[in-house]
C-alpha cells in the first residue's frame, strides 16, 4: 500500500478507534502512573501462579437446621442459646443457623426438650452470613493494598449452604497470610485500672464508623472512630469509674484483637476535659510518627473497620506458591504465547503465501490482544486460567480473520466493491453468531465463583466482544483495502 492508501485507512472511524485503542491501552499497561521500576510487564496484575503467594481454605464452625415444633420458636432459640453458649439465628420461619461446629446427635435432645424436632441438618452458613464474611474479609485484605485478592464462597455438591470460604493472596507469604485472614477478630476496648488489670468497656459492634489514617500537624498518625449513643455512654462511665479522667497515665485505654493488645496509650488531655463534661462519640488514636506510625495505623484501622467474624473459620488447607516459581512460570507463559502467536502466523502464510494479508491480520490480532490486556490491567488478574483465556482469544481471532478473507476471496478473485461489502456482511454475520455462542457459554463461568474458571470466561468474554465490535470491522476495512491494489 502506498502512502496515500494508509493516510485514507488511519482517517476512517474502525481504524482510528482499533489505534487509539491500543495507545491507550500502552499507556494504562506502562504509564498510568509512570514508574521507572517498570518492566515489560507494567501494571499488570498477576494472580497467585504468576506472581506467588498463599491461598488458605477455611471452614465455617456453623451448621444450619430446618426444623419443626409445637412450641414456642423463641423458647427453642434460647434453649440452643444457653445449652450450647453461641449464638443461635433464625433464617428464615422453617432454619436456624446455629453458630458452633456442633453434630446432629448433640442437637437433637436439645430440640426435643423444646418440643421440637430436626427436618435436616447440614454444615454451614445461611448466604447472609457468608456473603458478610466475605465482605469483612474482603475490607481487611483490600485496606493492606492487596488489589484484587480472590475470595470465594465453596459450596459442596448436595448442600445448599456455603461450607468453605478460600482466600487467595497474590505476592503474600504464608505467615502473612494466616495472620490477616485466620484470626477470628474479636475486637475489644477496655481500660486499666489497677497495676495492670483491665476492665471491659465495649466490643467493636458498638464502634459505627472508623476514619483513614490522617496525620496531625505535628506529624503523628492516627485513626479517628465514633460509637453509638450507647457506646459513647459506657466509654464515659469506664473513664470515670477507673479514675482514667483524673490520672490518664496510670490508666490506659486499651485495644485488643482476640484478647492481644494491638494499641494501649492514656487518653488525651482534650478528650479528658470533654469526658467531665459529657459522653464523647467521636474519638482518635494515635499511632505514632514516621513509616512505623502510618504502618500501625494503617493495622489498628482495620482491627477497628473489621470487628468481629460474625462465625469461628478454622484453617483446613493452605497452600503456596514461591516467588521465584511464579517467575518461572511468568517466563514460561510468555513463551507459550508467543510462540502461539508466530505459529499462526506460519500457518496462515502457507494458507495464503501473501505477506500483504497475513501481516494486517497479525497486525489485528496483536492489536486484539494489547487492548485486551488494556482492560484486564483494570478489572482481573492474569493467572494461568487468563492466560489461557488470552491464548485462546488468538486462535479464535485468527479463525474469525481467515473467515472473512476466505469470504471475500471466493473463488480466488478480488471481487467488486459492492460484492466485496456483501461478502463480508455475510462473513461478519457468520462471526456475530459464533461470538454470541462463545459468550452465552462463558457467561455463566463469568459470574460464579469459580476462581480457577472464572478469569478464562471473563478474558474469553472480553476478547468476543473486542473482537466483534473493534478489530473484525477495522480489517474487514483494511483488507478491502489491500485487495483492491
Amino acid at each position: 500500500m502506498n502512502s496515500e492508501t494508509i493516510k485514507n485507512l488511519v482517517k476512517d472511524w474502525r481504524v482510528a478507534l482499533v489505534l487509539l485503542l491500543v495507545v491507550g491501552s500502552l499507556v494504562g499497561i506502562y504509564l498510568a502512573p509512570p514508574s521507572p521500576e517498570k518492566g515489560l510487564e507494567g501494571n499488570l496484575q498477576f494472580g497467585l501462579d504468576l506472581q506467588g503467594g498463599s491461598w488458605l481454605q477455611m471452614e465455617f464452625q456453623s451448621v444450619v437446621v430446618a426444623y419443626s415444633t409445637d412450641g414456642s420458636v423463641g423458647d427453642l432459640i434460647e434453649n440452643l442459646q444457653t445449652s450450647l453458649e453461641a449464638d443461635v439465628i433464625q433464617i428464615d420461619e422453617n432454619h436456624l443457623e446455629i453458630r458452633k461446629s456442633v453434630s446432629r446427635a448433640d442437637l437433637e435432645p436439645i430440640f426435643s426438650a423444646s418440643n421440637a424436632s430436626i427436618v435436616t441438618y447440614q454444615k454451614g452458613v445461611s448466604s447472609f452470613t457468608a456473603d458478610e464474611v466475605k465482605q469483612i474479609l474482603n475490607e481487611k485484605v483490600n485496606a493492606l493494598g492487596m488489589q484484587d485478592a480472590r475470595i470465594n464462597l465453596l459450596t459442596p455438591t448436595g448442600s445448599d449452604y456455603p461450607q468453605y470460604v478460600r482466600i487467595e493472596l497474590a505476592g503474600v507469604d504464608m505467615a502473612t497470610a494466616q495472620e490477616i485472614v485466620g484470626k477470628q477478630g474479636l475486637f475489644e476496648i477496655r481500660v486499666q485500672t489497677t497495676g495492670n488489670e483491665t476492665e471491659h468497656v465495649l466490643y467493636g459492634d458498638q464502634i459505627t464508623s472508623v476514619g483513614v489514617p490522617q496525620r496531625d500537624f505535628d506529624g503523628t498518625w492516627g485513626v479517628s472512630f465514633s460509637f453509638t449513643d450507647a457506646g459513647a455512654q459506657a466509654f464515659r462511665e469506664a473513664a470515670l469509674s477507673s479514675g482514667a479522667v483524673d490520672n490518664p497515665n496510670a490508666h490506659h485505654l486499651v485495644m485488643l484483637l482476640d484478647n492481644e493488645t494491638v494499641y494501649s496509650a492514656p487518653l488525651a488531655g482534650t478528650l479528658v476535659t470533654e469526658l467531665r463534661s459529657g459522653p464523647v462519640r467521636s474519638l482518635s488514636a494515635s499511632t505514632g510518627t514516621g513509616d512505623s506510625g502510618l504502618e500501625d495505623a494503617m493495622t489498628l484501622e482495620i482491627h477497628l473497620r473489621a470487628g468481629a467474624l460474625p462465625v469461628q473459620v478454622d484453617i483446613v488447607g493452605s497452600g503456596s506458591v514461591p516467588a521465584a516459581l511464579g517467575e518461572q512460570f511468568k517466563m514460561t507463559v510468555a513463551i507459550a504465547g508467543l510462540l502461539a502467536l508466530l505459529t499462526v502466523g506460519v500457518v496462515v502464510y502457507y494458507r495464503y503465501r501473501e505477506p500483504a494479508i497475513v501481516l494486517p491480520m497479525i497486525a489485528t490480532n496483536l492489536a486484539e490482544i494489547i487492548i485486551l490486556l488494556g482492560i484486564a490491567r483494570f478489572i482481573q488478574q492474569l493467572d494461568l486460567a487468563a492466560i489461557a483465556g488470552l491464548i485462546a482469544v488468538v486462535g479464535t481471532g485468527i479463525d474469525q480473520l481467515v473467515i472473512i478473507t476466505d469470504e471475500v476471496l471466493h473463488e480466488g478473485r478480488v471481487p467488486s466493491p459492492n460484492l466485496y461489502m456483501k461478502r463480508y456482511g455475510r462473513a461478519f454475520g457468520i462471526i456475530a453468531v459464533a461470538a454470541a455462542t462463545v459468550f452465552i457459554a462463558m457467561l455463566p463461568l463469568a459470574l460464579m465463583d469459580l476462581s480457577t474458571l472464572r478469569g478464562f470466561a471473563i478474558i474469553t468474554i472480553l476478547g468476543v466482544l473486542i473482537g466483534v465490535l473493534v478489530t473484525r470491522p477495522a480489517y474487514g476495512k483494511i483488507i478491502m483495502a489491500i485487495l483492491s491494489k
